[in-house]
């Protein structure tokens, strides 16, 4: 395997095999948001919902977010959450036939389901001089990366 320098990894030479990896995330929201989402009482809609969706297409643009990461065929997404008394946990499982792994892929994907949940609830977030005193996102990890399953 030859490494450019600078620039992608070569990976000519490996062979195409099935390649899942799995990442997870959480955000800490107020419990007026967690409710709110629950509810489905939202301004913007469907909070899960849309965080589903936009993993999803994050998932199938990486590539053209993470400069060195390759263009990779996606054969299998799934995004779950999990909703406790003050957080949304994510977790993004994505498959490949591949020479190379998806891990990027699903780091991508939890982190942009993140991001749109705090989107879809920053009015509730917010205090009264407009920041985000206790909204945090953590934890953002690769739980799993299997190859040739």
């Amino acid at each position: 395997m030859t490494i450019n320098k600078g620039g992608m990894i070569d990976i000519t030479e490996k062979k195409v095999v099935e390649r899942r990896a799995v990442a997870s995330g959480r955000i800490i929201l107020r419990k007026e948001s967690i409710s709110a989402i629950a509810e489905g009482k939202t301004k913007k809609g469907d909070v899960l919902g849309t965080a589903r969706t936009a993993a999803v297409m994050a998932i199938k643009r990486t590539s053209e977010i993470v400069p060195f990461c390759h263009q990779i065929p996606i054969t299998d997404v799934k995004v779950d959450f999990t909703l406790g008394r003050n957080y949304v946990d994510v977790k993004v499982e994505v498959k490949s036939l591949a020479r190379t792994g998806v891990e990027m892929e699903s780091l991508t994907g939890a982190a942009v389901a993140l991001l749109t949940v705090w989107d879809m609830v920053k009015y509730i977030e917010k205090n009264a001089s407009g920041n985000y005193p206790s909204t945090k996102i953590s934890d953002l990890r690769v739980v799993k990366k299997e190859v040739g399953l």
